[in-house]
């Protein structure tokens, strides 16, 4: 049963909407990512600041710190290979086109028809 104002865990209007859609399996690909992003910031965050205790040597410090940019970098070059690759194989449908140009031909013919010159 629901308590008046709230959800039937009892947290405050959107919130336990918010709540209850997240746990409901029901995630947004926004929200996926947005977990994705937050489990590796912080494990990031917590191999960077020494939060787990572990004495990393120094390459691997030296490769964690910029770890975000080179991620960062590497997911906008993928993004552009993707959309450069297809805008390269992108499908011309010359029937389409064919049967559109004769579409205006015919509109422009039932126009002249009517009195407007082009």
């Amino acid at each position: 049963m629901q308590r008046k104002g709230g959800s039937r865990r009892g947290l405050p209007g959107a919130d336990a909407d918010l709540v209850s859609a997240t746990f409901r399996g029901t995630m947004t690909k926004l929200t996926q990512w947005l977990w994705g992003l937050a489990l590796l910031g912080s494990a990031w965050a917590a191999l960077t600041m020494g939060a787990l205790g572990l004495e990393l040597p120094l390459p691997c410090r030296e490769v964690l710190w910029p770890l975000p940019a080179y991620l960062l970098v590497s997911a906008g070059c993928y993004a552009l290979g993707t959309v450069g690759y297809r805008v390269a194989t992108f499908h011309d449908c010359e029937d389409a086109a064919r049967e559109l140009q004769s579409q205006i031909l015919e509109a422009r013919a039932d126009l002249t028809r009517r009195g407007l010159h082009f």
